[in-house]
């Protein structure tokens, strides 16, 4: 077990090394790949295991194109609405629908405690935001020093954060970059950053202090999620001289971190048409010489308010196909307000489809994924709805919609359902086929 040394205990350090720790033996064993395979691709940058050593109740997953496509969860507090016990909620229905990991984006009361809690519950990573924290403890965004933004990132370490978005992409250089844009800086981080470089007249601290962040993120093997400050926030954005700008120096700072020992994931674009998806990802697979890609979406329409779950999951598909690695789930309230439980579900539900579709794609683990499918597609002929429910991303409510359609006595053995009835269905049907041979 890796204790706090005050040095550079990192996975990657470790792998190195040329050594194998029992994080990679699990992700390796998990996976279905060998486990020299997993330490060499973690040495390379090109797969990461967020695992901070004080987070000790965490179930090891990789992160990178040869292992499943992950995806994330976001919860936490705002000014205005919840507390521990609403965000642990949301914590155990992302556990509950299968996300890989959940993010920390609290800003409202009590953030050191509540993000406590969710370490001591969660088995998966935990990420945060350290940004938003420094900024909940000044009055202004203007107020936050270099000082306080490492001190709020060595304390998060410290409770155990896993992975940190990381706002150091975004330099001053950039900021004349934005005007000509329909939706400006959409980013928290990127907005506050670019405020505070705008007023103060100097360089980004993040970037400009950016050893002392590898440090820290090395002394407690936090892996480093190098945030997209200029993400665009919207179709008419995607794709301009600003957000290519800033992944370019994403891609700098990625080989800073591979040559500190650090792991590091790097995050992507949050609107950009289907057309312009496979352009991202071979920009950022050539840039940051193939360190996973963390993607928002990406959403692909701009006019579902109330269904951007939706539009973001077409667009996480695709861009998961042509290589990205984590996907951060989007919710039906995107761009309308605080996401509840409800909504946690229908995201995390929505982006475990996108996953799974582009493993099926990708043939993760030499095709294993399309076993699940196969099994489902037997179950279904041969009208065994129990095996159909237990195979279900969301079983409880595919038992219910049939359910809710059926009279009760003919719910559990009926060979069809209410789509078609018992004389109608195709499969029914078609088992005549067999029978007359």
């Amino acid at each position: 077990m890796r204790e706090y040394t005050g040095k550079n205990i990192s996975l990657m350090k470790i792998a190195l090394n040329g050594d194998i720790s029992e994080e990679m033996r699990i992700v390796a064993e998990t996976e279905g790949i060998s486990v020299e395979r997993v330490r060499n691709e973690v040495a390379g940058g090109h797969l990461a295991i967020p695992a901070n050593i004080f987070h000790k109740k965490i179930k090891p997953i990789g992160i990178g194109r040869s292992c499943r496509v992950k995806i994330n969860a976001n919860i936490g507090n705002s000014p205005v609405t919840s507390d521990l016990q609403g965000e642990l909620g949301k914590l155990g229905t992302s556990l509950k629908y299968g996300a890989d990991t959940v993010m920390d984006l609290s800003t409202g009361e009590n953030i050191d405690e509540i993000r406590r809690g969710i370490i001591a519950s969660s088995p998966i990573p935990v990420g945060t935001v350290p940004l938003y924290q420094a900024l909940a403890e000044v009055e202004d965004e203007l107020d936050i020093t270099r000082e306080l933004l490492l001190e709020v990132i060595e304390r998060q370490a410290r409770q155990g954060v896993d992975f940190m978005t990381i706002h150091a992409g975004l330099i001053r250089e950039h900021l004349e970059l934005i005007g000509s844009r329909t939706t400006g800086i959409v980013s928290r981080g990127g907005s506050i950053t670019a405020c505070w470089m705008k007023h103060h007249k100097k360089q980004n601290p993040l970037y400009e202090y950016f050893d002392d962040v590898l440090d820290i993120a090395g002394r407690y093997d936090v892996t480093l999620s190098l945030g997209d400050g200029l993400r665009p926030g919207c179709l008419a954005d995607a794709c301009d001289s600003a957000q290519y700008a800033e992944l370019k120096i994403l891609g700098e700072l990625a080989g800073r971190c591979r040559n500190a020992g650090v792991q590091v994931i790097i995050e992507g674009p949050g609107h950009v048409p289907m057309d312009r998806i496979e352009e991202n990802i071979r920009m950022q697979n050539d840039l940051c010489a193939g360190a996973p890609f963390y993607v928002l979406g990406p959403i692909v329409t701009d006019v579902a308010p109330g269904y951007d779950h939706i539009t973001s999951a077409i667009g996480a598909a695709m861009a998961a196909w042509y290589g990205a690695s984590f996907l951060c789930y989007v919710t039906p309230k995107e761009h309308l307000g605080l996401p509840d439980a409800e909504d946690v579900k229908q995201g995390i539900i929505a982006y475990k489809i996108a996953a799974h579709a582009a493993d099926i794609a990708r043939r993760t683990g030499d095709g294993k994924a399309r076993e699940w499918d196969d099994e489902m597609a037997r179950a279904r002929f041969a009208f065994d709805w129990e095996s159909q429910f237990e195979l279900s991303l969301d079983s409880e409510t595919a038992r219910s919609m049939r359910n809710s359609t059926l009279p009760e006595g003919e719910r559990k053995d009926g060979g069809f359902c209410s789509m078609c009835g018992e004389k109608f269905c195709a499969m029914r049907i078609n088992r005549r086929l067999k029978d007359d041979k």
